[in-house]
């Protein structure tokens, strides 16, 4: 399958990678998650062209007969341009719009203000990985309930897999034991690496430690992996995307996808 937008072909080179299944229906693309049912943005349609008049009540029929059990909705456009198309009936869906930016780099500068108080290592021990699922639920910016956290430890799982299977590295900044902030580099072996969750505890921002560990995991990506190209997907409204910025990330393309949670009972 071919895919216009460079972040929705690596996010699905990520899912493909661990063992999400992907189905060409011509105009859409059903991306499926069986392991992880909860996981939206792994069970979803990707339509390749802007929505036109009349287009968002039938792709929502169209979701709900390809997902007959899924509670949520969640639709993407393989575009680069952020146009939605007929904006204002997606919105009346109670749908809400996420612009990503998509951002590249094919070389990286060192961060202004490094941080060498941590320790950066890669996850390794079951330990680790407890700690890594801990720490998403502590920057969560939505409700950590029982089904959030079931959603998220089956993400860490699969993420431990694709490390596992020589696929992915996960990379952490370490104050003693203690994981501080955390990121994913995964590749298919094209050339082309992707980040995945950068985070960094609360309490430990602001001093340098997310732009040192995204540095180092940079240069494992060209000096190990050898890509060519990094991939960022950054909130384009969040300070993180300046930090991207400074370490030599470019804006590329726009991400568009459209979503709408379970209903509360």
């Amino acid at each position: 399958m071919n895919f216009t937008s460079l972040g929705y072909r690596t996010d699905l080179m990520l899912l493909q990678l661990s063992g999400s299944v992907l189905t060409d229906e011509g105009d859409y693309v059903v991306v499926r998650t069986p392991a992880n049912p909860a996981f939206w943005w792994g069970n979803y349609l990707l339509f390749r062209t802007p929505f036109g008049p009349g287009d968002a009540v039938a792709r929502q029929e169209t979701f709900r007969r390809e997902f007959p059990e899924a509670e949520h909705l969640a639709l993407g456009l393989d575009t680069t341009d952020g146009v939605v198309g007929s904006e204002e009936e997606v919105k009346a869906l109670g749908l809400e719009i996420d612009r990503s930016t998509v951002m590249t780099a094919t070389e990286v500068q060192e961060p202004a203000r490094p941080n060498d108080t941590s320790q950066y290592r890669f996850l390794t021990s079951d330990d680790d990985w407890e700690q890594l699922l801990e720490l998403s639920l502590t920057c969560a910016t939505m409700k950590v309930d029982e089904e959030y956290r079931v959603f998220s430890r089956r993400r860490a799982e699969a993420e431990r897999r694709l490390c596992e299977a020589g696929q992915a590295k996960w990379f952490g900044a370490f104050d003693g034991d203690r994981l501080q902030a955390s990121l994913g580099l995964a590749s298919d072996g094209s050339g082309v690496a992707r980040f995945q969750h950068v985070q960094t505890n609360p309490e430990d921002r602001g001093r340098g430690i997310a732009s040192t560990l995204v540095h180092r995991a940079s240069r494992y990506g060209f000096d190990e992996l050898g890509a060519h190209t990094l991939v960022m997907v950054a909130d384009p409204g969040y300070l993180a995307i300046r930090i991207y910025r400074s370490l030599g990330f470019a804006d590329n393309e726009v991400q568009l996808g459209m979503g709408r949670p379970p209903a509360v009972t």
